[in-house]
């Protein structure tokens, strides 16, 4: 497999989205250049509708809630916080399959991340704005950024 042909089969998260527990966007960040940012928004909000249903259909334990859909060439994961704050991942679709345990691992991460920004006093989760903090941004674009590297195998 040539150099170009493994990078496009790479596993890539596209989007990493937050939605408040009123369903409200707090952080939706694009990391594609190929898919339009809107598109990312009416992702999240069909997801915000499948969470809602994957909930009120069975009791879950575990905060991760696996592969919500596949749309096109792009799959969405959901994660739903103990404050009903929803997680929603989207990755890039490659030839590699991706492990339920890689995506509890990333959205732990994230998770982490948003619960130190949250443990600042003078911001408010309960608040309908979006997520402005850099410190938050700079988290998340580096578990963006680290995640799946070592998904190619050169040959």
């Amino acid at each position: 497999m040539s150099l170009t042909a493994a990078l496009n089969t790479l596993t890539k998260i596209s989007c990493v989205a937050i939605i408040g527990k009123m369903n409200n966007p707090m952080f939706i960040k694009n990391y594609s250049n190929e898919v339009d940012e809107l598109k990312f928004h009416y992702l999240a909000n069909i997801s915000c509708d499948l969470i809602e249903a994957k909930i009120n259909q069975t009791k879950y334990n575990d905060s991760y809630l696996g592969l919500l859909y596949i749309m096109e060439d792009l799959a969405v994961y959901g994660y739903l916080t103990n404050t009903k704050m929803k997680i929603i991942i989207i990755l890039t679709i490659s030839i590699n399959p991706v492990k339920d345990m890689e995506m509890k691992q990333i959205f732990k991460k994230v998770h982490g991340v948003y619960s130190n920004l949250i443990s600042n006093p003078f911001y408010d989760p309960d608040s309908r704005n979006t997520i402005t903090s850099t410190s938050f941004i700079k988290g998340v674009d580096k578990i963006v950024n680290t995640s799946f590297q070592n998904d190619v195998s050169y040959s």
